[in-house]
């Protein structure tokens, strides 16, 4: 094509020559030019000769030449950017519905499996030809595996597809089609196929799409456990840069339980980190995935998971060099259930999920109607519900969802009430193919609905209260219905400008109690100033001075750089004497000192288990969730007081705990034993648990036992304790380290779980919050020392209580490194309103700890 071009332009520029009639050798071009300028202007006949002005002709020359060169890229991109293709594969089952199911197809290697699988291909491509979009561009198609159902194939088919066109493909793949293969011959049946469906495959799988070294295919027994592991697991790190699967199949009519019993792989990130998945299917189709796990979990977080067949796939893609031990797994087949729902027509009662608090199955639908006495409605309480999907909107329930009254219901939500207006509700849940939560545990009512709550408030939510906390200010109905149309005692309390009612030592505290900022107006500043913690307001010049301007430290608990400054109580001083302006540098794995002593001894504070349990039904603590936490045993008396692991000789509990008394010298060291990486009290003697005599107790020596003033003392060990991955040593702040208003704490313990209680076999957890200290000191007044710290919250519910003294507050800090922010101490009561806990603040002690231990 080029050279045609090529000559065509140069038969034009003859043409210009003849047409002037002028000879076209280079001498005679300057006598060329002068007779065209000088010709007469009346001579009419010579001026038609000069033919088109030279401009014009060069503008037509430059316009042919644009011409081409446009046709040629067309052309170009034509012959070659219309040939360029995306590959691509796609994963999917279909259901042969004319076949019975074979043992032999479980072997790929046997005749009958590579017989059938030759008609499904010649089925997939058949059916592929039908489709315009999807005819031209199919390569091949290749089967994976057969399952119980009348017969299920698992396939992958690649196409070549030009870019413009891979949504569309997409899209027609993942549209369920029927394809009927005619016979080759009269005496054989026809090939009938249903439910053909495919979607996208993960790239990460088609690095190694055919690699068999890390493929293993195992079969479930009835009343049989079976154990499989990644490879060299535990002794030695799974392989890098891998690609692992595990076919795991159940005999017909049964599904299977999978647990993983301990997890270990990389870190998740976002660099394509090492990925474990399970898919309710034996393809790795996306929309069929259970759910996805990387990173590491404790053993007693719940990763047990329900097929919604007989079959699970498990893949393991390593994208990392680190050396971790990966999974330890097990599975079991289960009858699958014939039913799930059902009719419930007691006065009360309850029902839950299929397998709570296990994950449910995918792939399910759940009706209960339920039906109490005429005379009475219904009402469902939900006391668990997590139904959680990732990258789902909150406020939409397309996939997992319960749903009552026409109303979906979804996600992680706290206890809730529907309610129905007779004696009959009917509730559904659905589950889609894709991931599983725990789901919910529900109790139905039967009730007068003359009188809902008798002897009680009820919310609008239909949810029943104490009469005692109606206009208390605190929202107890979900929906602050128990708050509104109050008459407030302005004695005690604020009216704020949306009527509701809060207590006047929370005006100016800079938290918006009332929720429309009335109690916060009038409070704030002039401009240029700083506000204190405690209200106070100062120069913006006086903030990260050094100098404890507002009386409380909070002028200084901000300052995130690390200059050099003068040294006083609120700076941090490197061990070269030097002293810096930043908050909190110890441990944060920056180097700040230019030492380097603000990194030095961090080997504490960290956790060998990097994902925390949601609390289900409770909140009980996971195992080496808490590495530091100490049960110390009296002797013949059992736990009595917790203490916190700081080194492997010490430990930090509370003085009020060895108090001698008539009848037991609890000051002697010999009475005691400190059981370390302790989960259960009833299982002391498991694995993993250190027994620990004590060889001295050091109390402080200015503890007062009449207001618990220093309460706190150290006990050291009669041999060192060995670091496990439960046993590790929690970080001691420095003095000036600070624990904000505000901020979030753990408090644990084998404490009573209530007031009047007994105390817990699992050991205890609750988050709690830093409360002002201004605020701390107006709720108890005459009661609190600058040795103290009020943690908790105002409205009660979590605390601390009897059996917890001498526990760690544990402070999660920056990169999750933990530091002790304080020692349980004391209480009025336990969890009571207006009542937090007291603590001994750990910074001010710091120095004594020093002094004696050396750590």
């Amino acid at each position: 094509m080029g050279n045609n071009r090529g000559r065509k332009a140069g038969g034009g520029s003859k043409d210009f020559g003849a047409g002037l009639k002028y000879s076209s050798r280079i001498e005679n071009m300057n006598g060329f030019e002068e007779g065209v300028e000088f010709l007469p202007a009346n001579n009419a006949k010579k001026v038609e000769k000069r033919g088109p002005r030279r401009w014009v002709v060069l503008v037509a020359m430059l316009l042919g030449f644009l011409l081409l060169s446009l046709v040629a890229g067309l052309l170009v991109w034509h012959f070659h950017f219309s040939n360029v293709r995306v590959q691509k594969v796609f994963n999917g089952h279909l259901r042969i519905t004319n076949e019975n199911f074979l043992d032999a197809y479980e072997n790929s290697n046997s005749t009958e499996f590579k017989s059938l699988a030759i008609q499904v291909k010649e089925a997939l491509k058949q059916l592929y030809s039908e489709v315009p979009v999807l005819g031209p561009y199919y390569k091949r198609s290749g089967i994976t595996a057969f399952s119980e159902g009348s017969v299920i194939a698992y396939y992958w088919s690649e196409f070549s597809i030009p870019p413009h066109l891979a949504e569309e493909v997409e899209r027609a793949m993942a549209v369920e089609r029927v394809a009927i293969l005619p016979p080759r011959a009269r005496a054989l049946k026809s090939f009938e196929l249903t439910s053909v469906v495919a979607f996208p495959t993960d790239p990460r799988m088609l690095q190694r799409p055919r690699d068999k070294s890390c493929s293993f295919a195992l079969h479930a027994h009835d009343g049989e456990v079976t154990r499989f592991t990644t490879p060299g697991f535990p002794n030695s790190p799974y392989p890098a840069h891998a690609r692992c699967q595990w076919v795991l199949r159940g005999d017909a009519n049964s599904v299977l339980s999978l647990t993983f019993r301990s997890f270990d792989v990389a870190p998740c990130d976002e660099q394509g980190s090492d990925l474990v998945t399970v898919y309710d299917t034996l393809s790795p189709m996306e929309p069929h995935a259970v759910v996805r796990l990387c990173g590491t979990y404790p053993p007693s977080y719940n990763l047990t998971f329900l097929s919604s067949q007989n079959v699970f796939l498990v893949t393991l893609i390593t994208n990392t060099d680190r050396r971790h031990p990966g999974f330890e797994a097990t599975f079991f087949q289960l009858p699958k259930m014939s039913s799930c729902g059902g009719s419930l027509s007691d006065a009360q009662g309850t029902f839950s999920s299929p397998y709570y608090p296990g994950h449910y199955p995918p792939n399910i639908d759940c009706t209960w109607n339920i039906k109490v006495p005429n005379n009475r409605n219904v009402k469902v309480l939900f006391k668990l519900f997590y139904l959680v999907e990732p990258n789902i909107p909150l406020g939409t329930c397309p996939k997992d969802y319960v749903e009552i009254n026409g109303v979906r219901y979804c996600g992680e939500r706290s206890q809730f009430v529907v309610s129905s207006n007779s004696s009959k509700i009917t509730v559904h849940f659905h589950s889609d193919h894709s991931y599983t939560d725990t789901g919910f545990l529900a109790e139905y009512l039967s009730y007068d609905s003359n009188d809902p709550c008798p002897g009680m408030f009820m919310c609008n939510t239909g949810r029943c209260i104490r009469r005692n906390l109606r206009c208390d200010g605190w929202a107890d109905c979900p929906d602050f219905s128990d708050e509104s149309h109050c008459q407030c005692n302005t004695t005690h309390q604020f009216v704020c400008k949306n009527k509701f009612c809060k207590p006047l030592f929370w005006v100016c505290d800079n938290v918006n109690d009332c929720g429309d900022g009335s109690d916060e107006e009038g409070c704030s500043c002039p401009a240029d100033t700083f506000k204190c913690s405690n209200g106070k307001c100062l120069p913006q010049s006086q903030q990260c001075d050094g100098k404890d301007n507002c009386g409380d430290g909070s002028d200084e608990a901000s300052c995130g750089s690390a200059k050099i400054v003068s040294c006083t109580k609120y700076t941090y001083r490197c061990q070269n004497g030097l002293c810096l302006s930043k908050r909190n540098p110890e441990c944060d794995g920056k180097r700040d000192c230019s030492d380097g002593s603000d990194e030095k001894d961090c080997d504490c504070g960290l956790r060998s288990f990097t994902k925390q349990a949601r609390v289900v039904g409770g909140t009980d603590a996971d195992e080496g969730e808490w590495p530091w936490q100490v049960s110390l045993h009296a002797l013949g008396q059992g736990h009595l007081c917790g203490a916190s692991l700081i080194s492997p000789n010490w430990l930090v509990s509370a003085a009020h705990c060895f108090m001698d008394d008539r009848n037991f010298k609890y000051s002697d060291p010999t009475k005691w034993t400190a059981f370390l990486g302790l989960l259960d009290q009833s299982k002391r003697s498991s694995s993993g648990v250190q027994e620990h005599k004590l060889k001295r107790i050091i109390t402080h020596p200015s503890f007062n036992d009449f207001t618990f003033d220093y309460d706190i003392a150290l006990l050291e060990l009669e041999k060192p304790a060995e670091y496990s991955t439960v046993v590790r040593p929690i970080c001691l702040p420095d003095t000036t380290h600070v624990f904000p208003a505000g901020k979030a704490i753990w408090v644990t313990g084998w404490g009573h779980t209530q007031e009047g209680g007994t105390g817990a076999l699992i050991l205890q957890k609750g988050e709690i919050r830093v409360i002002n200290q201004t605020t701390c000191e107006g709720l108890m007044p005459q009661q609190i020392t600058p040795r103290m710290m009020c943690v908790g919250f105002l409205t009660g519910g979590v605390d601390s209580c009897q059996g917890d003294s001498g526990g760690p507050l544990s402070s999660v800090e920056t990169d999750g490194r933990i530091f002790q922010a304080g020692v349980v101490s004391w209480g009025e009561g336990c969890a009571q309103r207006n009542k937090p806990g007291v603590y001994t603040r750990l910074p001010v002690l710091r120095d004594w700890i020093k002094d004696q231990t050396g750590v």
